[in-house]
């Protein structure tokens, strides 16, 4: 690609950076337009998100595919559309209980040559939380990167790291994961089992796309940062087991929630507590053998609230529950955690969730802020040991930033500081370049 049409390019993604007022969609109420469509706090979901009551037989195969207008695009010089073209998808996958599910997300063609060596790669990205309402999901973001009304604001803050790798000429595509878009159950939130089949089967799914520069031969890497670091590191884990097919040149993992016992007691009480009501929405959609349990701890404002955080944003959570304490949802006063601890099913069911007890495949680049006190640095640096203890081949990076009194900003602070070294590490690797590790050189206290 020439160097003039190269920044034009980079000056699209700065826009998005920003999302400017192009890329603002205010949303307003309205009926659905059609019998399948549903209206999710205001934001019509397009039929395309209903699945339908049978799914292919093979995990990854394409169920439907359409165009995705992206927010903000520009044309280029030869006439192609920066940064490229995208598609909304819905495939298959399976979940954790083993059952065939509908997962939505896009691929987006770029229009930049790829600046690496060998076959144009692709990258399965997997987005940071962003909710538990469909409208919240990332193929949507592209659409409407922020969407704001009186009942949801929506940012799809995940298309930074996309654009990047797109001007890389890096071909991407982004999973909504289960239950986030499509519209027939709930968002499992931070089951690795799922997110790591959606993350993969999107793979899959990419590759069997007509009329793309993605062969069997495309080196494939996986971007993932918050949740989606877990949802990376899953993957990586589980990919010789599910997803033989599908061989990894590298693996980002920024900030996993490895441990979610931890992680859980973190969120209690942050700017983010309404992740916690994610959590428990989303072990209750995946073994409703919990719900009896749950309910008799919970009273009715707790009840009250998982019920209003199923559907809401990132952005609707830090106004609505920011700061909020779990304590103030059971009947007894105890808290979530405490909960968790003294009730074995809970428990168990957390114990199941953790990261970190199976070697991942390929190279992984761990990082973690020594600052991050909502999802815990301690607990993601112990996957990097855990990895390192299990023979992976793992570079650990702790992101030296200054602690603030924000825990969302002490989390949010190192995925823009370490995403332009996390790309680049990404893009060697997906150029053949060896990773090496420094398992036995990692800082004792970072």
């Amino acid at each position: 690609m020439p160097a003039r049409q190269r920044r034009l390019l980079g000056a699209a993604f700065t826009v998005v950076a920003c999302l400017g007022a192009q890329a603002l969609v205010i949303a307003t109420a309205s009926a659905a337009t059609a019998s399948d469509e549903v209206v999710s706090r205001g934001v019509t979901i397009p039929a395309f998100y209903n699945p339908p009551a049978t799914l292919p037989a093979a995990d990854g195969a394409l169920v439907r595919s359409e165009p995705l207008p992206l927010a903000l695009s520009l044309p280029g010089l030869d006439g192609s559309t920066l940064p490229g073209t995208a598609t909304r998808l819905m495939y298959r996958s399976t979940d954790s209980g083993g059952q065939p599910v509908a997962v939505t997300g896009a691929y987006i063609e770029p229009s930049a040559d790829w600046s690496g060596t060998g076959p144009r790669p692709l990258v399965a990205v997997a987005p940071g939380t962003v909710g538990q309402g469909d409208q919240c999901s990332a193929s949507m973001g592209l659409e409407h990167p922020l969407v704001f009304n009186s009942q949801t604001v929506s940012v799809g803050y995940e298309d930074l790291a996309i654009y990047r790798l797109l001007a890389e000429g890096v071909a991407v595509v982004v999973t909504d994961y289960v239950g986030l878009g499509a519209t027939d159950r709930l968002h499992t939130y931070v089951n690795r089992i799922d997110e790591a089949h959606a993350v993969l089967d999107a793979v899959r799914a990419a590759r069997s796309l007509a009329g793309t520069s993605v062969t069997a031969g495309s080196p494939v890497g996986l971007y993932g940062y918050s949740q989606g670091g877990g949802a990376t590191a899953a993957a990586a884990e589980l990919q010789s087991s599910y997803a033989p097919d599908v061989t990894l040149s590298g693996t980002y993992a920024g900030a996993p929630p490895a441990d979610l016992t931890s992680v859980t007691k973190a969120i209690d009480g942050s700017e983010l507590a309404g992740a916690l009501g994610w959590s428990l929405n989303g072990f209750l959609q995946s073994d409703p053998a919990l719900k009896p349990l749950a309910e008799a701890h919970l009273n009715d404002a707790g009840k009250a609230a998982l019920t209003d955080l199923s559907t809401m944003c990132v952005g609707d959570a830090l106004l609505g529950y920011a700061y909020k304490k779990s304590t103030s949802w059971t009947t007894d006063g105890q808290s979530i955690s405490d909960i968790i601890a003294a009730t074995p099913a809970f428990q168990a069911f957390l114990d199941e969730q953790r990261i970190g007890t199976l070697k991942p495949s390929g190279p992984v680049r761990l990082a973690t802020g020594v600052s991050d006190n909502l999802v815990p640095h301690a607990q993601a640096r112990q996957l990097a040991l855990d990895w390192c203890a299990k023979g992976a081949d793992v570079t650990y990076k702790a992101v030296v930033l200054p602690g603030v009194g924000s825990a969302l900003l002490n989390h949010f602070a190192p995925l823009l500081t370490d995403q332009g070294d996390a790309i680049s590490w990404l893009t060697d690797r997906l150029s053949g370049r060896p990773a090496g590790s420094n398992c036995w050189t990692m800082p004792v206290q970072l």
